[in-house]
């Protein structure tokens, strides 16, 4: 089976891009969904984030409060790190799962859909990567309409990650978002086909 990683920065339309490539077909292992599935009430992730941080990280119906924890760690490297020390053990043990049973059905193609993919070293599971982009001006605009957020709170989210251009040079395909959704959708249904065809001159020879 092959693996594509699929990344890029926030807000530069990278779940367009794999909600096209889920209705071609392809297998999407999400690290956003499990993340969001192992953090939630009462799961072993939300009692750990709960003793380090309180209560007050906690919304009125005892779910994480995003938002609040979302300003603190994309302020603060070492709260960062910490809640990656908490989540992406538990986010790469799901992620694993998922693809060992995509494997054993047979299926050509993965897709790892991973916004720190090559922050947090998941690029070495993968085959090739992709990255979609968009210029700076593009992102930091529509980061900041999609979610409310001052330009200097899109900013902060944005210097969190690592940079999209650095990421389009680790890239083996580069998506370009800027433009128009069907000249995206276009680069998205090549880089698919190219993969599909890799793929099947590859044979099976993959096992998780």
């Amino acid at each position: 089976m092959r693996i594509v990683g699929l990344t890029g920065g926030i807000a530069s339309g990278k779940s367009t891009v794999s909600e096209r490539l889920r209705r071609l077909g392809a297998v999407i292992v999400d690290a956003d969904g499990i993340a969001r599935e192992i953090v939630k009430q009462g799961k072993p992730a939300w009692q750990d984030i709960v003793e380090w941080l309180g209560p007050g990280v906690l919304s009125p119906g005892g779910g994480l409060d995003r938002s609040r924890l979302g300003d603190l760690v994309f302020r603060d490297a070492a709260a960062r790190r910490k809640l990656e020390s908490i989540t992406h053990p538990r986010i790469r043990e799901a992620a694993l799962r998922a693809l060992a049973e995509a494997d054993r059905a047979g299926r050509p193609v993965a897709v790892i859909d991973v916004p720190l993919l090559f922050e947090a070293g998941w690029d070495k599971l993968a085959d090739e990567t992709w990255v979609v982009y968009v210029d700076p001006a593009t992102q930091l605009d529509r980061l900041m309409k999609r979610d409310g957020l001052t330009a200097e709170q899109a900013k902060a989210r944005i210097d969190a990650q690592m940079s999209l251009e650095e990421k389009t040079r680790l890239a083996d395909v580069v998506i370009d978002n800027s433009k128009d959704p069907e000249n995206t959708g276009r680069q998205v249904d090549e880089a698919w086909r190219q993969a599909r065809a890799m793929a099947e001159q590859a044979g099976n020879g993959r096992h998780f």
